[in-house]
């Protein structure tokens, strides 16, 4: 079995050890933290001291535009591959650059979800997300959450989001033509995306930002068939080879296992976008301990649980594109060795992770990353009274796509199951699905 393509020497950023960190935060769940006052709750713009005062880099940079640029050489491509190979390798996480975003429209992007979140409440509940098979017309996925009510890893995060997903379009399923209602109430995942009256122009602008960040999530799940050595499309194969048009990558042979298998298979990706707001946390660091993932967050003793701004978790899909303002020293990424590394955003660059589905695929190869949020108001002149905003994008594969170890990996048969790892089998949705119910409190009603 041949290798993935590998790196060579020098095309990888090197750990900023000074961004490591081994700290477990001893908050507790307070009255405040989940029911933040107006002053916590409305975000502001982090200052130019804050940008100016972030470290270098501490994960890889991939430079994704020779698989944008159809001019590219096969060469370049298969630069960018092989470091994107060694950054799966080593983190699962990794920088993202040459994507051809305008920064303005990025920039954007942050400003409308900071202006939304610093709505009064009750405006942001008009779009709030419910239960699904209820009178209120939710799907249980779909729109606003309050803080309080995202669960990671079992405890109560401090954020508020607001969730959208890729239309249904798959039959009626409980549906009716009115909005997705019937008699029988939304089924989960099957509403319709809940837009909010203020600002008005961000559902316009959302919805053109998900199309061109398709475009780049395409790009890297190529980039990552390339990277882990599975070969071009065969002379006379349905992929998309030099040439031939883009939709050819969609033929009838989407199991051919050659380096656009991933885009095949998220030809019709069930993707899903988040709108995020962190307010701090009411309590700093203390008690530096073990930054092992079993002893966070999670715990059994009497006393009230640990805190995070977002628990440490990895994502359910393919690949996850994470834009975000500039606050540093938030989001945490764990390493090999169980510590965990600040992965600071670099102005202009996605974060990305590779997430559950990608893990199945390579049969473990690559590992979807732990990682969590911890947010205490650092960085700011007003205070440490800062909200952070966050826009992650999930490039994920169809929602009835059967995702199981590729071939190359040592896959077969396999076993039966909804889990990310080693002889997994099992379709994306039904992994989804899992998650989806994990996420919130839910009444009994519920089902799908």
């Amino acid at each position: 079995m041949p290798p993935p393509v590998t790196e060579e020497a020098g095309n990888m950023t090197e750990t900023n050890a000074s961004t490591t960190v081994e700290q477990t935060p001893q908050c507790t769940t307070s009255k405040e933290a989940l029911n933040p006052p107006p002053s916590l709750s409305a975000p502001s713009t982090p200052t130019a001291t804050q940008q100016q005062q972030q470290p270098a880099p501490a994960l890889p940079i991939i430079d994704i535009s020779p698989f944008l640029d159809p001019t590219a050489s096969r060469a370049a491509r298969l630069a960018t591959a092989s470091a994107l190979n060694a950054a799966c390798l080593s983190y699962g996480f990794f920088y993202l650059v040459g994507h051809g975003i305008p920064l303005s429209t990025l920039d954007t992007i942050i400003e409308l979800a900071r202006s939304f979140f610093a709505l009064p409440l009750q405006e942001k509940m008009v779009i709030k997300r419910f239960d699904a098979g209820g009178p209120e017309g939710g799907d249980s996925a779909r729109g606003y959450q309050a803080v309080g009510e995202n669960v990671s890893d079992g405890l109560l995060d401090v954020q508020e989001a607001v969730d959208w997903y890729a239309e249904w379009g798959r039959g009626s399923h409980g549906q009716g033509d009115d909005g997705g209602v019937s008699d029988g109430g939304v089924k989960v995942l099957q509403g319709r995306n809940l837009w909010p009256q203020r600002p008005p122009e961000m559902k316009g602008v959302y919805e053109g930002y998900v199309e061109e960040v398709k475009k780049v999530g395409r790009a890297v799940v190529h980039a990552m068939g390339v990277g882990l050595g599975l070969g071009p499309r065969r002379e006379g194969g349905g992929g998309r080879g030099r040439g031939r048009g883009e939709d050819d990558a969609d033929a009838d042979d989407d199991d051919e296992e050659d380096e656009e298998i991933f885009v095949r298979k998220c030809k019709d990706s069930f993707w899903v976008m988040r709108a995020i707001h962190y307010p701090p946390l009411p309590c700093r660091m203390e008690n530096p301990s073990s930054s092992s993932a079993d002893q966070e967050p999670r715990s059994h003793a009497p006393g009230p649980p640990r805190q995070f701004s977002c628990g440490a978790h990895t994502d359910y899909g393919c690949i996850t594109l994470l834009l975000a303002d500039p606050t540093p020293s938030a989001l945490q990424v764990q390493l090999k060795d169980g510590a965990w590394l600040n992965a600071d955003p670099l102005r202009g660059a996605f974060v990305v992770n590779i997430g559950d589905m990608m893990e199945r695929w390579t049969n473990g190869l690559w590992k979807s990353t732990l990682h969590r949020v911890m947010y205490f108001g650092d960085g700011g002149e007003d205070g440490g009274r800062q909200g952070r905003i966050s826009v992650p994008f999930f490039y994920e594969p169809g929602f009835e796509v059967e995702v199981k170890a590729l071939r190359k990996f040592g896959g077969g048969a396999g076993r039966q199951g909804q889990g990310q790892g080693k002889g997994q089998v099992g379709t994306y949705g039904e992994h989804l699905l899992t998650k989806v119910f994990s996420n919130f409190y839910y009444s009994k009603r519920t089902e799908w």
